[in-house]
């Protein structure tokens, strides 16, 4: 049986494409019969001593066992993205900060490639968004999120006035830089920062975060999975809003869009190695380095 690999590495990190050529050399000579890179990465592929391939043109997505992320959650995310249209399952080595979807942090680099030879991990399949912009009842934007989709004022000086309805319930109605509807995953990233509820992975829900809402009731909001989740862009001021998804997919919404957030039919799925529970990452990746605080001992 071929074995094929993806690797996706953080382009703006030399550490990160040097572990891309390391971790392709060992997955080679363990057996695989592919590594690949994604167009992205043609520098590294044509200056490497590796027998790297192209994503799309030698290997095709759905022929990918696993894909390797080496970087941060935004290298996760935009591996999320490239595999969209496949099944293969996300593996994260965090070699960024906070690193809140990579399951392997830098220095468990050297057990990866064993790991992922014998398929020494477990798969779990992460809720995601299908998301639209209607506008003057018409569909004119279509994405998705895994994350968040954020729903923002575009520009500094002026609030948008929203509607927020959920299962097309209208809410509440106030003036905020923006709206966060966001999955369980997405509770410990901007949904998080925002003030909203951290929610276990394995929780079904959805959330609706306002941001710096000017209202008395504007706190967040979380649903079952099955709900559906809408913010109106009002046209009382004219301001204009932006969307955006993950950080990566983005549309600019006029006054009058609607912007509609429902559980998607295709989940990601992520690669864990540690059966540890959640309670146990999230005090890891949250607990305050005291190395270097003006408290600590010297």
């Amino acid at each position: 049986m071929t074995r094929s690999f993806l690797i996706i590495a953080h382009s703006g990190r030399p550490a990160s494409l040097d572990a891309a050529a390391v971790v392709a050399r060992e997955l080679l000579a363990a057996g695989a019969q592919a590594v690949c890179l994604d167009s992205q990465h043609a520098a590294l592929a044509a200056t490497s001593d590796v027998p790297f391939v192209q994503l799309g043109k030698d290997v095709a997505i759905a022929d990918i066992e696993l894909v390797i992320c080496l970087g941060g959650d935004g290298t996760i995310l935009k591996a999320a993205e490239i595999m969209r249209d496949g099944s293969a399952p996300l593996l994260g080595v965090n070699m960024g900060h906070v690193g809140f979807l990579a399951e392997l942090e830098v220095e468990d680099l050297e057990s990866v490639v064993a790991r992922v030879i014998a398929k020494d991990y477990t798969v779990d399949e992460r809720l995601t968004l299908d998301v639209t912009v209607e506008l003057a009842g018409k569909v004119v934007f279509n994405t998705w999120a895994l994350n968040e989709a954020s729903v923002e004022k575009l520009s500094r000086e002026r609030m948008i006035e929203v509607v927020i309805a959920v299962d097309d319930r209208p809410i509440s109605t106030f003036g905020c830089d923006g709206v966060l509807l966001s999955t369980p995953t997405g509770s410990t990233a901007y949904s998080f920062s925002a003030g909203g509820p951290v929610v276990w992975p394995t929780v079904e829900a959805l959330i609706m975060v306002p941001l710096s809402a000017h209202a008395l009731f504007a706190r967040p909001l979380v649903t079952t999975p099955d709900s559906t989740l809408a913010v109106d862009l009002l046209d009382r001021n004219g301001a204009s809003g932006v969307l955006w998804c993950d950080g990566r997919r983005t549309h600019t919404l006029a006054p009058g869009s609607r912007i509609v957030a429902r559980r998607s039919n295709t989940p990601v799925r992520l690669a864990h190695t540690h059966s540890g529970p959640f309670s146990e990452r999230l005090v890891q990746k949250f607990s305050l380095p005291t190395e270097g605080w003006r408290g600590s001992s010297q």
